[in-house]
C-alpha cells in the first residue's frame, strides 16, 4: 500500500517550505511505501524552486506538479490524477503536522471498511474568539477561519465531512465517485468553497464509512485578515452560493424545473423571518449569527437567480 501527501499550493513559497519539512520529519514504519506531491497552481514566486529543492533532498520522495488551471479543485484534481498511492492525504500549505499525522491518518484506511478519515485541526497559535463570536460553538466559525476541526480526544465514525486542511481517501473512493467538483472549488480572488466537504458528504450519503482520528493533529494558523465580521459575512455568503449549486438549484435542466421553482420560492419566503430573527435578537452572539444566515440565504438566491 502507497501513501501519497497532495499539497496545493499558490504564492505562498516561504509558508509552503515550512509545510514541507514538517512533512518530510514524518514518522512512518520503514516498510511504508509514500510520497509527497505538490501542485502549483500557477504560482508567479518561488514555489517550483523551493519544491525542486525538496525533490534534490530527497530523490524519490517529494515530486513537483504544475497545473496552470486556476481552482483549488482543479489543483486537487490533478494531484489525484497524478498520485501514484493507494491513499491520498490532503492538507494545506500553510500548516504545522506534528510527526505521527500522516501515519495517524492512514493507517485505518488500510483497512478496507473505512472510505476515508479526518483528523484533529488545531489554531497554530492561541486564539479567543472576539467578543461577537460564540465561544461554545466552533462550527460556527472553524470553516471559516480555515478548517478547524475538532471532535474531541476519541477516535469514532464521522458522519460530518473533514475539511481539505486534514483529510484523506482511499484513491478507490474518487474512481467509484468522481473528483471534487470543480464549480465549488476557491479560486483565486473568491471565497467559493466547499468541494472537499461536498466529496465527503457525497461518500457518507452513498453509505461509505469515514473516520474521524484525534490523534492526526495538524495545526493550521488563523490569519488576522479572517477574524472580523465582514470576512464572516462575505464567506457565509458564499457559503449560500456554495450549497445552491450543490443542491442542484442553478440552471436546472427542463427535467428539474418543478423542484427549482418549489426551493426557489421557499428559500424566498424564508428570508423575512431570518431577517427580523436577526434584527431582534437580544444576544450579540445570536444575533451576529443569525445575521450571518441572512446572508448565507442572500448568497442562495443570488446564485439561483443570478444564472
Amino acid at each position: 500500500m502507497k501513501v501519497t501527501v497532495v499539497i496545493c499550493t499558490f504564492n505562498r513559497f516561504e509558508s509552503l517550505v515550512r509545510t514541507l519539512e514538517n512533512v518530510a520529519a514524518s514518522s512512518l514504519p520503514a516498510s511504508w511505501d509514500w510520497e509527497v506531491l505538490v501542485v502549483d497552481n500557477n504560482s508567479n514566486d518561488q514555489t517550483r524552486e523551493a519544491v525542486n529543492g525538496f525533490c534534490v533532498r530527497y530523490p524519490g520522495r517529494f515530486r513537483y506538479l504544475f497545473e496552470p488551471q486556476p481552482g483549488l479543485s482543479n489543483a486537487r484534481n490533478a494531484g489525484l490524477r497524478a498520485a501514484h498511492g493507494d491513499v491520498l492525504a490532503f492538507t494545506d500549505d500553510d500548516v504545522t503536522v506534528s510527526p505521527e499525522w500522516l501515519h495517524n491518518l492512514t493507517a485505518e484506511l488500510m483497512d478496507r471498511q473505512w472510505a476515508g478519515a479526518g483528523g484533529r485541526t488545531l489554531p497554530a497559535q492561541p486564539f479567543s474568539p472576539p467578543e461577537w463570536l460564540a465561544k461554545t460553538d466552533p462550527f460556527q466559525w472553524g470553516g471559516v477561519l480555515g478548517g478547524l476541526f475538532d471532535l474531541g480526544d476519541k477516535a469514532v465514525e464521522l458522519h460530518v465531512a473533514p475539511y481539505g486542511t486534514n483529510m484523506a481517501f482511499r484513491k478507490r473512493m474518487f474512481e467509484l465517485y468522481g473528483e471534487f467538483r470543480v464549480d465549488l472549488g476557491r479560486r483565486h480572488g473568491n471565497l467559493m468553497s466547499c468541494e472537499d466537504t461536498e466529496f465527503g458528504n457525497r461518500l457518507i450519503a452513498a453509505g461509505e464509512r469515514l473516520r474521524y482520528e484525534p490523534l492526526a493533529i495538524v495545526h493550521h494558523p488563523i490569519q488576522d485578515s479572517r477574524v472580523n465580521k465582514q470576512y464572516f459575512l462575505d464567506w457565509w455568503f458564499d457559503y449560500g452560493r456554495s450549497l445552491a449549486r450543490q443542491e442542484g438549484l442553478v440552471s436546472p435542466a427542463i427535467t428539474g424545473l418543478e423542484r427549482y421553482v418549489e426551493e426557489s420560492a421557499r428559500i424566498s419566503s424564508q428570508l423575512p423571518g431570518l431577517t427580523l430573527r436577526w434584527l431582534r435578537s437580544p444576544n450579540p452572539h445570536r444575533r451576529f449569527y443569525r445575521k450571518c444566515q441572512v446572508w448565507k440565504t442572500v448568497g442562495k438566491l443570488r446564485e439561483i437567480y443570478g444564472n
